[in-house]
């Protein structure tokens, strides 16, 4: 969560030259880029420090790096705390300029259950975790006032803790149909804040990843929070004393036997293993650190209860391999044998009653094709984000994913490019923590995939991405030396499909056009107009309009007689990208023509169409991959032609790709900015997210 500004907030002192930043404020989770300036406007070369601060002992006043970019503590002792930053030109240090900077409190991660779902008269805790100590408060909201009650909230401070606050939102008694909620939280009335979507509905549905992150007795249902024993970050404060400043969790997926019906868990490498640096034997922990303070089970205090082995994992750092799996061996009396996951079964007896846990199809799962891709809705119960539904909006991906010899991921270990990967579309659909999740075909219950990595543009856009389930049983039979299958029942069943996201009804919006790409628009949709304009091959007019494929970009808006959907039409027209939209003459006649092709999530392509498009992925996938820019390469359904596949080209909103051409081979190219995939991070981090498990130099403990 990076502080916004408006411009330059400029301060001069006597020595002669300014310093500047892009805002007054920044959050603790954030980072602010200072900048210094002679009279002439020339670059100044200064020395930076950071002077003074009114910060408790011992949090301090963050740091400022030698290219002027100021990280702030890790915690405030109050609700805001100015710090002052110096710069010393190099030239003359007598020389001096200051700015004071307001460091706020951030959130440490978001709301905690980030989304739920809740029938008539149903009750939801939530907490808030904030950067501050001993202090803080949070203000809760409804988005509508009329749709269900807040409780007052109630904080947990504490010296060597951050604050928590907590409250219960209660749906309203009776309301028709489906409708959305949203609880947002403000930390001490400041603009840092984030928000919490809720599902209410009439069909007894009550869903919250709060179960899926609890302590579970007696035989566990799998869908629950998981890690490896010794999965934490050690660093040392000033002192020498170590301290666990991070951790990792993930999920545990499902349970799988080989041919003598030996049962394991199934999760990522990632969360089993730690990304390769796990050890055979290791012990496997319910819930995962993550969901106990960090706290393994040598700490006094740990609630995390022994539940597996680490036994096989697929090495990542190889080109021999194509998966994120690893297996645990269960611990007897540990795991429900049945292969039950939570949430994925119905409604549960009782007023409030939660969703009851349930197992998958159990054999070999379902390999994706155009057959069963049509209208397909996929499911996940994850430790992070719960029970979500989504669609498929890739195939045949290939990605970039980049792996960490720590939780904080601030030590690489490997880069490594999956291929025939399996795309699955929104925000919402899962967060770090999630990373292990069985996906499941929503319908039967069949296994789809493994789900181990998630990207987002911040304004609702986002893509996960799972393994093909064939793919994880085949690689992880080969480090067992037998054949494995999913442990579950013989029979398919409905699963609760709960989509957080637009994606399955509606397009985001795209934006405004500069200038330039509107006339370029313009220009060539009339130069356009006499060249394709034909009522009896079906072409009914055009106009300037824009690009779903690559939202930014100009388009020309070509109406086609919606009874004659498969006319042909150029892709491009004077090197502008064309977007298909079927209509008829009245409605052109009276202004009531859509503005954008009809869009249907997901992917509805004849076989032929999507094996071309592979061909074409696989063969263009190593070009674009070798921009840095360029993270994923796959097989979509273009949003400018839906009659259309599309290569999916996955771009790094912090980068700028050498080029983005409108079509390849004969095919269109549709293009999603997104933030890198995290396989640790939340996706929502910012530029230095704070681990919720620890306060940095203040509470050391011995590491056995």
């Amino acid at each position: 969560m990076l502080a916004a500004g408006c411009g330059t907030i400029p301060v001069t002192s006597g020595g002669g030259f300014a310093i500047s930043s892009a805002a007054a404020t920044v959050a603790t989770t954030g980072q602010l880029r200072l900048s210094a300036t002679m009279p002439d406007g020339a670059s100044a070369a200064v020395n930076w420090s950071v002077s003074t601060a009114h910060n408790g002992t011992p949090l301090g006043a963050g740091s400022i790096d030698a290219t002027g970019l100021y990280t702030p503590p890790n915690a405030l002792s109050a609700d805001s705390v100015p710090v002052e930053v110096t710069a010393h030109l190099q030239s003359d240090p007598s020389r001096t300029a200051s700015e004071t900077i307001t460091v706020t409190p951030g959130f440490l991660q978001p709301l905690l259950p980030e989304n739920a779902a809740l029938s008539p008269g149903g009750t939801l805790e939530v907490s808030a975790q904030i950067a501050e100590v001993d202090a803080g408060t949070v203000r809760w909201s409804l988005s509508d006032g009329t749709m269900g009650t807040l409780s007052q909230p109630n904080c947990q401070h504490g010296k060597q803790q951050y604050t928590v606050c907590k409250m219960s939102y209660t749906a309203p008694s009776t309301f028709s149909g489906s409708q959305s909620v949203h609880i947002t939280a403000s930390v001490n009335d400041t603009n840092t804040r984030t928000t919490l979507h809720v599902l209410l509905n009439t069909a007894g549905v009550n869903s919250s990843a709060l179960i899926n992150q609890a302590a579970q007795n007696g035989l566990i249902a799998l869908g629950a929070s998981g890690s490896n024993d010794g999965d934490y970050d050690v660093y040392k404060d000033s002192a020498g004393n170590s301290y666990i400043a991070d951790c990792c969790g993930g999920t545990l997926g499902a349970l799988v036997e080989d041919t003598e019906h030996s049962q394991f868990i199934l999760s990522n490498n990632h969360v089993l293993a730690e990304s390769d640096q796990g050890r055979i034997g290791d012990s496997i922990d319910q819930p995962g650190l993550i969901d106990d303070a960090c706290r393994p089970l040598s700490q006094e205090g740990s609630t995390v209860r022994p539940i597996g082995t680490l036994r096989y994992f697929v090495p990542l750092a190889t080109n021999e391999s194509n998966v994120d799996a690893a297996l645990a061996a269960v611990t007897p009396g540990a795991i429900n044998s049945d292969g039950s996951i939570l949430q994925l079964g119905q409604t549960g007896g009782g007023i409030g009653a939660s969703l009851n846990a349930a197992p998958p199809v159990s054999g070999n799962g379902e390999t994706l094709n155009a057959e069963n891709l049509d209208g397909l809705r996929v499911v996940k119960s994850g430790r992070t984000t719960g029970l979500t539904c989504s669609t498929v909006e890739s195939v045949n991906l290939a990605v970039k994913v980049d792996y960490y010899k720590d939780c904080a991921e601030t030590q690489p270990y490997y880069t490594k490019t999956f291929t025939g990967q399996i795309g699955i579309g929104g925000d919402s659909f899962s967060d770090s923590g999630d990373s292990g999740s069985l996906v499941l075909d929503a319908a039967n219950a069949q296994p789809v995939g493994l789900f181990y990595a998630g990207g987002t543009d911040g304004n609702g856009n986002g893509l996960s991405i799972a393994n093909p389930i064939g793919d994880v049983l085949t690689e992880l039979g080969n480090q067992t030396g037998s054949k494995l299958s999913i442990v579950g029942s013989k029979t398919g069943h409905p699963i609760t499909c709960l989509n957080y996201d637009k994606n399955a009804e509606t397009a985001a919006a795209l934006p405004e056009l500069s200038q330039t790409a509107d006339a370029q628009a313009k220009n060539a949709a009339q130069n356009a107009a006499a060249e394709i304009v034909n009522h009896e091959k079906g072409v009914l007019g055009v106009v300037a309009g824009k690009s779903a494929d690559s939202p930014g970009e100009a388009a020309v808006a070509v109406y086609v007689d919606k009874t004659r959907p498969n006319t042909m039409v150029p892709q491009t027209i004077a090197g502008v990208r064309t977007a298909v939209i079927l209509t008829d003459a009245q409605s052109i006649a009276n202004g009531s023509a859509p503005k954008l092709p009809a869009y249907t999530a997901g992917i509805q392509l004849s076989s032929t169409a999507l094996s071309n498009a592979a061909a074409i992925a696989r063969a263009y996938a190593p070009q674009f991959l070798a921009d840095p820019a360029i993270f994923g390469v796959g097989v979509t359904q273009s949003r400018d032609n839906p009659q259309e596949a599309a290569l999916l080209v996955l771009v790094d909103l912090n980068k700028v790709a050498k080029a983005m051409p409108a079509t390849v081979d004969g095919l269109r190219v549709r293009y999603m900015q997104l933030h890198r995939f995290h396989v640790t991070k939340s996706k929502y981090a910012g530029a230095r997210p704070i681990s919720s498990c620890a306060l940095q130099s203040m509470k050391p403990v011995v590491l056995h």
